[in-house]
């Protein structure tokens, strides 16, 4: 019977666990930057953000924004490769807010379910505003017609 009891208490301790975890990952990180914005047309802001991509993103995903080779198939490790950031890829379909959190944390903690990827989290390599920096460069290289659908993601801005 005490043997029982320890699987329990165990069995209830895990699932308290996995239901802390998921509200953490559902209400949000301590810390982390809120009402995201971008700022594709701010001159020192696109350029800080070229010069941060150039050196932290670039050789994953391309001098040119182009992604990886077959970014849509899974290499032979289970891993999808590095998307373009330019307009023929999937970045726009993306809020601001979204971008960032994935930007900071990596995809792995935000996915979860043991998904893994190659690109990691620069929550302890980039400062928030460097984040927002590459971001709004990638923005800034769409075309207008695509920026303005991005901007349609946000939604109202929050003053």
């Amino acid at each position: 019977m005490a043997r029982s009891n320890v699987y329990t208490v165990i069995t209830i301790g895990g699932g308290l666990a996995l239901i802390a975890v998921a509200a953490w990952l559902w209400f949000g990180y301590e810390g982390l930057l809120e009402n995201v914005e971008l700022k594709p047309h701010n001159a020192e802001v696109v350029t800080r953000g070229k010069a941060v991509y150039a050196a932290e993103c670039a050789s994953c995903h391309g001098q040119n924004l182009e992604g990886q080779p077959d970014w849509r198939q899974r290499g032979d490790n289970g891993r999808l490769p590095a998307p373009p950031h330019d307009a023929s890829g999937h970045t726009w379909h993306h809020p601001d807010q979204q971008l960032f959190e994935l930007t900071k944390l990596g995809p792995a903690a935000l996915v979860g379910g043991g998904d893994e990827s190659d690109m990691p989290g620069y929550a302890n390599t980039l400062s928030d505003d460097d984040i927002v920096a590459v971001l709004s460069y990638i923005k800034s290289t769409w075309p207008e017609e695509i920026r303005q659908r991005h901007d349609l993601l946000n939604g109202p801005r929050k003053p």
